[in-house]
């Protein structure tokens, strides 16, 4: 199969992808009442506008707030596209679109895309639903698109050498780099990003530094070229990159919707940093002028001849002529930013932004590529001369609505086409973040016991003040404790609730017996609905723990995050031996490579061990962790 067949079936799959989408949004939007919406999740309403006002940008804002079914499980997460409807106006078919900034609890956040606030957002009876956003979709096809369609050219060549068809090629004058805060595998991954003329790849497993190494490698890059192109699937990783540059006092711009941006960050947006500067003052001065003009011009005048309406003409011409003034020393200021920035950041489909989507780069790295849908990976490398990976295949995929898509190949990277057709890929083999039977279990599952623990780590414990040691890995088994699991008839999740109560009596004896000591500690769950329900309960169950750092959430959530203590309520518990989902091993991975000391994970063995990866940790407790049953924490 050439390159160009297998981008064209990589097109038909993301089709197939789409129409599922569209397909889903369909049903939740125009084909179900507002009161079944919202029993899906996928609205609120009624709302109250809690506050309203313009943010960077001069893009408008509301905060609102649901006054029924406070509480209720729902999808909406922040980066999602919404639209805010009136049902007060049926008739004028009212809606805003915008991004969603943040979700707490029972408030929203909503930063719109015009710059006008309509007056009926504030009038009532107002509700957000989800909405569907085609453009991401868009500049995939058009980037895949213009894959297949290049001849004679880098993108052609790129499209051969990371597609498998060609050697990649390297400097033959190799620089050793020995950076002192980096390990031998670190440095060498700097080294061969440095001397790659095509294309390098970063296999960074759990903890071991993935970013540190961008980060030192970037600074290396700076010193010969810029800027460099970094980029990142998600906004959240994206944001990580921008602050871990910033900290290394880098020239980091960071491309795209402030609406989709951490507050924290607002000061390296290309908004915030030209609010900052004296000649964007001018800037501003001469569109206030110009709009002056016009609003003069147009005011009705009862004499009107043919003096007036020569005055009239001018004062639109001269309008037209500041504004256009305005619009050129604005454009300056903007390509006299980007030229002089370091690094510039963005999402992949950001890359398409108006500030950059005519600029091509020496060097683009993209970061969690394991997560990047390849036609989105394809988007940024049509801007690039050298491309740089960095990322984990066997942690979190990309996320594949449609079961067909996925079946075709869509959930497979660009970034696992790589690490399987290129001769050289860099694996860091040296993680600083938990103990060593921890990590074992990953490693031999996924890296083929290639990684070690740093001796920083490899046998840290807690400390316990009854003086047992604590074990680093235990399994509590819920089998034949009738722990059953049940599912939500509205959000089709699934809860066990027993597991939870499990849960509490270990973790309330855990901080007993770890006295003043202070640790973070983290509940994860593979299934929405038990994480909604712990975090419901977890409160008020350990008040009598105020100081305690628990934090509740799904895997998905805690990718990229660490905890001293990391709790798992699997939940699945049933008698088909039936475990959904948690055959995403991959998923599971992350989830298990979060703790840094201590990891207990809740289950039903006899449902569990039907499928050969948790019959694989079974064993691997049985050698290197303890097992307990649940009747021992009721």
């Amino acid at each position: 199969m050439t390159t160009q067949e297998e981008l064209r079936q990589l097109l038909e799959v993301l089709q197939q992808e789409k129409e599922e989408e569209i397909k889903q949004y369909e049903i939740l939007l125009n084909q179900l009442s507002i009161s079944e919406k919202v029993k899906k999740g996928a609205c609120w309403y009624p709302l109250q506008v809690v506050s309203s006002g313009w943010g960077l940008g001069e893009h408008p804002f509301v905060v609102l707030e649901r006054t029924k079914l406070l509480g209720k499980p729902h999808k909406f997460r922040a980066g999602q596209v919404v639209s805010v409807f009136s049902e007060k106006f049926t008739t004028d078919n009212l809606e805003l679109k915008g991004v969603v900034y943040y979700v707490k609890k029972d408030k929203m956040k909503v930063i719109f895309y015009g710059t006008e606030l309509p007056r009926w957002v504030m009038a009532g009876k107002i509700g957000v639903q989800l909405n569907f956003d085609e453009r991401s979709y868009q500049e995939m096809e058009n980037a895949v698109q213009r894959v297949i369609d290049a001849k004679g050219d880098r993108l052609s060549e790129l499209r051969q050498i990371l597609l498998g068809k060609t050697p990649a090629s390297f400097d033959k004058e190799r620089h050793v780099y020995q950076i002192p805060h980096l390990n031998n595998s670190q440095n060498k991954a700097v080294q061969d990003i440095l001397s790659a003329r095509d294309v390098a790849v970063i296999h960074g497993p759990p903890g071991t530094g993935k970013t540190t190494t961008i980060v030192a490698a970037i600074e290396q890059l700076v010193k010969s070229t810029s800027p460099i192109l970094v980029c990142a699937p998600s906004n959240a990783a994206t944001d990580l990159l921008t602050e871990k540059l910033a900290e290394k006092n880098l020239r980091v711009v960071r491309i795209g919707n402030v609406s989709r941006v951490d507050e924290s960050l607002l000061q390296h947006t290309m908004e915030g940093i030209l609010q900052q500067l004296p000649e964007m003052q001018e800037v501003k001065k001469l569109k206030i002028q110009a709009a002056k003009m016009k609003r003069d011009a147009q005011k009705f005048k009862r004499s009107f001849g043919h003096e007036q309406r020569e005055d009239r003409r001018n004062a639109y011409r001269e309008s037209r002529d500041i504004m256009s003034h305005a619009k050129m020393l604005e454009d300056y200021i903007i390509d006299k930013t980007l030229k002089e920035a370091d690094v510039i950041c963005c999402t992949l489909v950001g890359t398409m932004n108006r500030y950059i989507d005519k600029m091509t780069f020496d060097v683009v790295i993209i970061d969690e590529a394991a997560q990047a849908l390849e036609p989105a990976a394809w988007i940024p490398i049509g801007k690039a001369n050298k491309v740089i990976f960095a990322g984990d295949p066997y942690q979190l995929p990309p996320t594949v609505k449609s079961r067909k898509a996925a079946q075709n190949g869509l959930s497979k990277t660009l970034l696992e086409k790589c690490v399987e057709r290129l001769d050289t890929v860099n694996l860091l083999d040296t993680q600083y973040r938990m103990h060593h039977k921890i990590m074992g279990f990953s490693n031999q599952e996924f890296y083929n016991n290639e990684l070690r623990a740093d001796e920083s780590v490899a046998n840290w414990q807690l400390q316990m003040t009854d003086g047992m040691p604590s074990p680093s890995v235990e399994f509590i088994d819920t089998a034949g404790c009738g722990f059953e699991e049940q599912q939500n008839e509205e959000s089709r999740s699934y809860y066990n609730a027993e597991e939870y109560f499990v849960l509490r009596q270990h973790l309330d004896h855990l901080l007993v017996v770890l006295g003043d000591q202070k640790v973070s500690i983290g509940i994860i769950s593979p299934y929405r609905q038990q994480v909604v329900d712990i975090q419901d309960a977890i409160e008020k169950d350990f008040d009598h723990f105020p100081e305690a750092d628990i934090v509740v959430d799904t895997i998905d959530a805690f990718q990229g995050q660490e905890r001293d203590v990391i709790y798992i309520t699997m939940v699945r518990s049933n008698d088909r031996g039936e475990i959904g989902f948690l055959k995403d091993t991959r998923r599971m991975n992350v989830a298990m490579t979060r703790a840094k000391k201590k990891l207990i994970i809740i289950g039903d063995s006899a449902t569990l061990a039907s499928f050969q990866f948790y019959n694989s940790f079974l064993d691997y407790v049985d050698e290197h962790g303890t097992y307990a049953s649940a009747w021992d924490w009721q």
